[in-house]
């Protein structure tokens, strides 16, 4: 999704009848609800701001952004959506994680919903159909849990020796935990890979994990696209040198 294909949503979002409009504020406020860090998004929050320029709103002219993070801690959106839905924002803006989209969901049935996820919205309960999303939800898809059996491909492309891969999800996140760890499931016979499977979606489990990672030996690694991964990229590739230190030959696929 582009950033005028994102404004464009916001845009029809703010215009979504509410009753509860009578009180809010004249200066129309945007939540933003990252499931990142501030750190990680700059480029794209400046993006952001721009394609709200360019439709004619101007942060602390005529548009309020309360922006909330969760580096990283899925289980803080919850309260990070409450607290938008408290301050009685516009429209709320969840991209890039469906954890957030999911929680801004669960926070409100009224307040516009603009999300931009990975997985199935229709499968994960976010809108009722594609052409007709109905409820307060709208937004756009990449359908990432469907490509997880090319990133296997492109393993076995690189790696046509391998025998031994594992896959890193965080078991948290709603659409690329189960039907990721399936979808490669049923891939990894035809490449001849036997797929083990690695958790985690808290610091110590994350090293527990590159841990086994060493024990197992395997190939490659496949790590699930997840705000907890991304933000700690840093952690993630120094453990990665560690491993080619060790002589662990893995190459490293991550979903985009």
């Amino acid at each position: 999704m582009n950033r005028r294909e994102f404004i464009t949503l916001l845009g029809a979002a703010a215009t979504w009848p509410l009753t509860a409009r009578a009180q809010q504020p004249a200066t129309p406020v945007v939540g933003f609800l990252g499931a990142e860090s501030p750190d990680l998004w700059a480029s794209r929050v400046r993006a952001f701001q721009q394609g709200l320029n360019e439709a004619g709103y101007a942060e602390g002219r005529n548009v309020t952004l309360e922006y909330r993070w969760a580096v990283g801690q899925n289980d803080r959106l919850p309260m990070l959506a409450a607290d938008l839905v408290r301050r009685r924002v516009n429209v709320i803006v969840a991209p890039a994680s469906t954890p957030a989209a999911m929680a801004a969901k669960a926070a409100t049935a009224t307040i516009p919903i603009v999300f931009y996820v990975g997985g199935d919205p229709i499968e994960l309960g976010l809108v009722a159909s594609l052409n007709r999303p109905g409820g307060n939800l709208t937004g756009v898809t990449t359908l990432a849990s469907e490509v997880g059996p090319k990133r296997l491909e492109l393993l076995h492309e690189l790696l046509p020796t391998a025998t031994v891969v594992a896959a890193l999800v965080n078991p948290t996140s709603p659409d690329l935990g189960e039907r990721f760890l399936r979808d490669l499931g049923a891939a990894a016979p035809r490449f001849g890979l036997r797929l083990e499977i690695l958790q985690a979606s808290t610091e110590r489990e994350l090293d527990a994990s590159f841990a086994t990672l060493m024990q197992l030996r395997t190939d490659g690694l496949v790590i699930a696209n997840d705000s907890f991964f991304s933000a700690r990229m840093e952690k993630m590739a120094n453990s990665e040198r560690l491993l080619a230190n060790l002589a662990i030959r893995s190459e490293i696929v991550r979903t985009v």
